[in-house]
């Protein structure tokens, strides 16, 4: 059968793990194993005999002492239990590998250490100090000291610090998983009690508090606390536990604490008001309490531990499934490596395009919605305005006037409208190259496989920013000399059937015809706005074409040709620092592997017990 102390020793392993690892808090939606583990709370008022009760309970004289404020940061002490005959020292999870077995030293590191943080003032911290203790004469336990509750700020303290020191306290005691120690001197009325009172707001029922009576020996002639420590006076679901702290003599003269817990069994059983109670008194008997009710409390929250510990494997496998395995050092592998990672990226660019993923259809918007309205903004009324065709018309004939059509007129109306084809050809062009950018990179965030590798996502969007600028090159050249070609060759057939002007007899047009008429330049206009209509609506259709055919096409059949090119001639070296990882998901990496190994450690250690049970 599993013993008790088995089952605490294991969840005490299971935080000092989860401390090394900074595994017991953050921002995860989740509890973390460490808040799902219980641990007791010591809650007091200041000089109400914390640091004496933690003291009798290690049997070790280790905490600094002093007036006023004390303790200026929570300290996390892990109990271990070892065997006789075996030395007593402290670890510091701040010094992992060195050993203090001068608690006298440990003390001092405790004052230094909040110094460190806190400066040497009155100042506090709510980021702990995490010590274990390894002695043959504690029981296995996990104890939280806080500062001590107070009601005024002091010199060098802020005018906060009363509720900063509560709020404090509150983060700890408000877990349902806490076991709270309410300390309060005897010589104290127990309802004016600051630990009972938070207690009591945090814990109504009682269920999670364990009241302590320190100072029994300081009260005065005549008087006792039999009322409280019988439950009678202030009852709670625990029975409550009576100390006697050594006295200011004891401490000056630095008498032993073993010898010190043993005139504490005296006085109770001397006692003549407590002697009835004195098997249930001093903090020998406190915390035996205390290691029993920890052991059921981990019994009882064994099944959601477990659960807890379950769920969080499965999240860190699929975040380390997610960050990828660590980086081959073989130059085979790593090249393997960056092919995979860059056909993925090319994968998803092409869904961008093909419609998997959003995107390529603002693509299709510049030929639907762009183009079109380009093309119909263009100035063709101004450069087909009644005075600019005379001019031209004229220009064109030099000094010899045409004799029957104004063909060269014609020629030069018709070349100055179509050039005014360039500027939404090369528009269109751009628009599509800067939409083939915008979707590399977002295709290369989207590569999840990537984001681990910086120097090589750099490397992929210069290699494909390169390719398109060559895509649009040759797309701005294509589509440009489609314009070029309509003004290289007009249709013939479309002159042909335009009417005719004709004379009242019914004759084609002659020369009696008055060829420089109002009417007759305006017929010119209509005539030449009319073919250009129809080049426009040829080249609303051969642009699209063009440009898909260079830039899109291209993009989609060889945007990382050159690319692979150039990493086939890269050296095992060059290759490596394409994989140099982003340093914070290579920390991300070991922190997910680390506390994995801590998770599923910790499951077995769960296993190993209830199976021995």
């Amino acid at each position: 059968m599993a013993t008790m102390e088995s089952l605490i020793v294991t969840v005490n392993r299971i935080q000092r793990a989860c401390t090394v690892l900074g595994d017991h808090g953050g921002d995860t939606s989740l509890p973390t194993l460490w808040e799902a583990l219980p641990s007791v709370v010591v809650v007091g008022g200041q000089s109400s005999g914390k640091s004496s009760v933690l003291e009798s309970i290690v049997g070790r004289d280790f905490l600094p002492r002093g007036s006023g404020i004390v303790t200026r940061r929570p300290l996390v002490l892990q109990l271990h239990k070892t065997e006789r005959g075996l030395h007593e020292y402290g670890e510091f999870l701040h010094l992992p590998k060195k050993k203090f077995t001068d608690f006298s030293m440990v003390r001092k590191e405790i004052q230094d250490e909040t110094d460190r943080m806190t400066g040497k003032s009155k100042q506090i911290s709510p980021v702990p100090i995490h010590l274990t203790i390894y002695s043959p004469n504690v029981v296995n336990l996990t104890l939280i000291d806080l500062p001590g509750l107070t009601k005024v700020a002091v010199e060098g303290q802020p005018e906060s610090i009363v509720q900063d020191i509560e709020s404090m306290v509150r983060s700890y005691v408000e877990k349902p998983n806490c076991i709270i120690l309410a300390i309060t001197p005897a010589n104290q009325d127990i309802a004016t009690s600051d630990a009972m009172k938070l207690s009591r707001e945090v814990d109504p029922t009682g269920a999670r508090t364990f009241g302590v009576l320190t100072k029994l020996d300081l009260m005065d002639k005549g008087t006792n606390a039999i009322d409280v420590l019988e439950g009678r006076a202030y009852p709670l679901q625990h029975p409550w536990a009576g100390i006697v702290n050594r006295s200011q003599a004891d401490i000056k003269k630095n008498v032993d604490m073993i010898a010190s817990r043993r005139k504490e069994r005296e006085f109770f059983a001397s006692s003549p008001d407590y002697g009835h109670l004195a098997s249930k008194m001093g903090s020998e008997y406190l915390a035996k309490v205390l290691s029993k009710h920890l052991e059921s409390v981990i019994r009882a929250r064994l099944p959601g531990i477990t659960s807890l510990i379950n769920k969080s494997i499965e999240e860190l496998e699929a975040e380390l499934s997610h960050l990828g395995r660590s980086v081959a050092v073989d130059a085979g592998a790593q090249l393997y490596t960056i092919l995979e990672l860059s056909r993925a990226f090319d994968r998803i660019f092409k869904e961008h395009l093909d419609g998997g993923r959003p995107g390529g259809d603002r693509i299709y918007g510049v030929f639907d919605h762009q183009l079109p309205a380009a093309l119909r903004k263009l100035p063709f009324d101004r450069h087909l305005s009644l005075q600019n065709i005379r001019k031209v018309v004229s220009e064109a004939d030099g000094y010899q006037p045409h004799l029957i059509a104004p063909e060269q007129g014609y020629r030069r109306l018709i070349d100055g409208a179509l050039n005014y084809f360039r500027g939404p050809a090369e528009a269109s062009v751009d628009a599509v190259h800067f939409l083939l950018k915008e979707l590399v990179r977002r295709s290369i965030a989207e590569t999840q496989e990537l984001k681990r590798f910086p120097t090589l996502q750099a490397e992929i969007a210069a290699a494909a920013s390169e390719a398109l600028e060559r895509f649009r090159e040759e797309s701005k050249k294509t589509t440009l000399r489609m314009v070029d070609m309509e003004s290289s060759y007009l249709t013939v057939d479309f002159f042909r059937k335009l009417p005719q002007e004709v004379e009242k007899g019914g004759n084609p047009t002659s020369s009696s015809v008055d060829r420089y008429a109002e009417s007759h330049f305006r017929r010119i206009g209509s005539n030449v706005y009319s073919y250009v209509g129809m080049v426009s609506d040829t080249l609303r259709n051969t642009i699209p074409k063009a440009v898909v055919y260079c830039q899109v096409r291209e993009a989609k059949q060889s945007l990382l040709d050159h690319f692979y090119i150039q990493l086939g001639k890269k050296e095992g070296k060059q290759l490596a620092q394409l994989l140099d990882e982003d340093p914070a998901l290579m920390e991300r990496r070991q922190q997910c592997v680390k506390r994995l190994e801590l998770y599923k450690s910790a499951r077995d250690e769960i296993d190993s017990v209830l199976w021995a049970r």
